[in-house]
């Protein structure tokens, strides 16, 4: 099934202060964490008492386009940091993929970074294109094996998807519920019917 192109995910990450050489009074101001655990399955809805889930696969981000990612606030608003000019660094490894954005550089950058330090501000969100992914319908859950750009990683303040992306995922799970509720249908009437041939 094939679903919408654009994709957001969310989840916590850390911070971390540096004094600048040289510079007492100046800190370099960072946030970090890891953006995507690989492997690792993630419910993405739930509709008719049924969770659907999304994996996203050691690998996937090969050949991902990723040279110029920006970071910001709710995916919107002023650019704090960017893969660009090198004050956001994007890593792979064994468990996922893990995000440095430098926030000292803009007026919003530091502000952003007092109110997640204090707590006001926990989780973050990254903005990606699928490339190639399969759907298990037993399981009711997306592998994304190949994530063919990534846009941004951004610092949210709500950590529930917004209504857009809900509205979205509900119209792509009202289709794979439809399609099982189909497919069990048609084999309980298969099971009946192959009951009364054996009765008769």
């Amino acid at each position: 099934m094939e679903r919408k192109n654009l994709h957001e995910r969310r989840f916590e990450f850390q911070i971390r202060a540096a004094e600048i050489e040289g510079q007492p009074e100046a800190q370099e101001l960072w946030v970090e964490g890891y953006a995507v655990r690989f492997n690792s399955p993630t419910v993405l809805f739930e509709y008719d008492g049924v969770e659907y889930k999304e994996e996203i696969m050691r690998g996937a981000f090969e050949g991902c386009k990723m040279d110029d990612v920006i970071f910001n606030y709710n995916h919107a608003g002023k650019v704090m940091a960017r893969t660009r000019n090198e004050t956001l660094t994007l890593t792979t490894d064994n468990t996922g993929l893990f995000i440095r954005a430098r926030l000292d550089g803009t007026e919003e950058g530091r502000r952003l970074y007092d109110e997640i330090s204090k707590g006001y501000i926990d989780r973050m969100s990254f903005r990606f294109n699928i490339g190639a992914e399969a759907y298990d319908k037993d399981e009711h859950k997306w592998t994304v094996t190949r994530i063919k750009r990534l846009w941004d990683v951004s610092a949210v303040d709500i950590p529930a998807y917004d209504d857009t992306s809900i509205e979205a995922r509900r119209a792509d799970a009202e289709a794979v519920a439809r399609e099982s509720r189909q497919a069990a249908e048609a084999a309980l009437l298969r099971g009946k019917l192959m009951l009364k041939l054996n009765l008769n």
